[in-house]
């Protein structure tokens, strides 16, 4: 699996766009593009509009977990620039723990935009301290995020979405056996990209595909590292009700590390209103 998260690579930029291609991204019919799962599209919200997101996953192996997300996204000033917020709380091991994590304070700059060759938009954010790490539910230290989101309509049936991350978490805090706590610097870093089948301008087929390298500390002080891929189905719809747009999605994500395979549920909601 150590080569899956460039298969959608591969198949974006090779996907013929067949009659369209001589289309400008203005002639393509209308349809929902953003609202995906665990890949980040690169579209900043319209001026005066704000959306409010909720994610709910779970997974049974290799504990019995419930993840819950709120995210709002608002324009400030224009279309070019974005502030948003995500909380989680989570429900670990069987509902043994639970409690907020870390909270993330994002900033996104429309860098390019659908005229341009791909919408390109980068974020960063700051990781505040807010979950629990001796429940596992942060890691105690704040710090610094990265995405890079690209977003390309293919056509009038096909978008796809690439993003490269990176996480920083300076002085990890940890309890090991011999010598109490220690401190550590973490890293992550995530690769994906996704590929939507516009079958019309209000419902949508999903492939998504990420590959997270992970970094925690061990009992005996070293850093080690692990990856995880993703593979993630789904669909997703919109129902507007005026100005209201609302937009339900289910998928059925799988999770794959040391060599294991572990199928889990998602459940997402969007909320788009002007204000």
């Amino acid at each position: 699996m150590k080569n899956t998260v460039f298969f959608l690579f591969i198949f974006c930029i090779s996907f013929p766009a067949r009659a369209q291609e001589n289309k400008t991204p203005k002639e393509y019919t209308v349809a929902i593009e953003d609202n995906s799962f665990f890949i980040e599209e690169s579209y900043n919200q319209e001026n005066r509009v704000v959306q409010h997101i909720s994610n709910i996953y779970y997974r049974s192996d290799p504990s019995e977990d419930i993840m819950f997300s709120f995210t709002q996204e608002w324009p400030v000033f224009n279309y070019k620039h974005q502030l948003s917020f995500t909380i989680p709380y989570s429900f670990i091991d069987g509902n043994s723990f639970r409690g907020i994590g870390d909270i993330l304070i994002n900033y996104r700059y429309q860098l390019f935009y659908k005229e341009n060759w791909a919408c390109f938009s980068p974020r960063l954010s700051l990781v505040l301290p807010t979950g629990d790490y001796l429940k596992g539910l942060g890691y105690n230290a704040a710090g610094i995020q990265i995405n890079l989101p690209v977003s390309k309509r293919l056509s009038d049936l096909w978008v796809v979405h690439l993003n490269a991350g990176y996480t920083l978490l300076p002085d990890v805090k940890s309890t090991i056996e011999e010598d109490g706590e220690i401190e550590k610097t973490l890293s992550f870093y995530s690769f994906g990209g996704s590929i939507i089948w516009l079958l019309n301008s209000n419902f949508n087929f999903m492939l998504e595909c990420v590959q997270n390298y992970n970094s925690g500390i061990d009992l005996s002080g070293s850093v080690e590292r692990s990856n995880e891929t993703i593979i993630n189905p789904g669909i997703r719809g919109a129902v507007n009700l005026g100005d209201l747009q609302i937009v339900p999605g289910i998928s059925v994500p799988l999770f794959i590390g040391d060599g294991e395979f572990n199928p889990g549920f998602l459940f997402y909601l969007s909320f788009e209103h002007p204000f």
